[in-house]
């Protein structure tokens, strides 16, 4: 008679020889960086656009930096607002571009992008057919000759969106 060995209910799980091809561990993204969404409450001025970018972790903070600073020497009457979870600014009565932060860059799109010559390079998802923008991996990718002219091209064009009166 042969006789057959228990197993116990609950197994010890296994060693494998092989290595593993899950990721280390790493630290979560904040909410902003991981497809989804930022948290960042939409809020018209500055302060809101301020405390957004100061929310984000490098390198997307430095690009959101330079490229905010680099709107405010280029556009005069340049306005900021949160939205949809990202930096978005204006002259006039419009929304001209936005910027955002993703895990791996930050994106800056240009609404009504499809009129800037050159037209840049990336089409964004879900911002709608005409928004044309560029991904920033790193603040060594800004090209600031060639985003400073495309911030002055597109606050000629119509904006989306009206800003509340102040």
């Amino acid at each position: 008679m042969t006789r057959k060995m228990s197993t116990p209910a609950t197994s010890a799980p296994r060693k494998s020889s092989k290595a593993s091809t899950k990721p280390a561990a790493t630290t979560p993204l904040p909410e902003s960086l991981n497809g989804k969404a930022s948290p960042a409450k939409a809020a018209v001025g500055d302060a809101p656009v301020f405390a957004y970018i100061a929310s984000l972790p490098q390198p997307q903070r430095a690009i959101a930096e330079r490229i905010d600073a680099l709107a405010a020497r280029t556009l005069p009457g340049l306005q900021r607002s949160v939205k949809w979870g990202m930096s978005y600014y204006g002259v006039g009565d419009g929304w001209c571009f936005c910027c955002g932060a993703f895990a791996s860059h930050v994106k800056l799109m240009f609404v009504n992008g499809v009129m800037l010559d050159p037209v840049p390079p990336v089409t964004p998802v879900a911002m709608g057919k005409a928004t044309r923008g560029v991904e920033l991996a790193s603040a060594d990718d800004i090209d600031e000759r060639q985003i400073a002219a495309w911030m002055k091209q597109i606050t000629a064009v119509p904006g989306v969106g009206k800003r509340p009166q102040k």
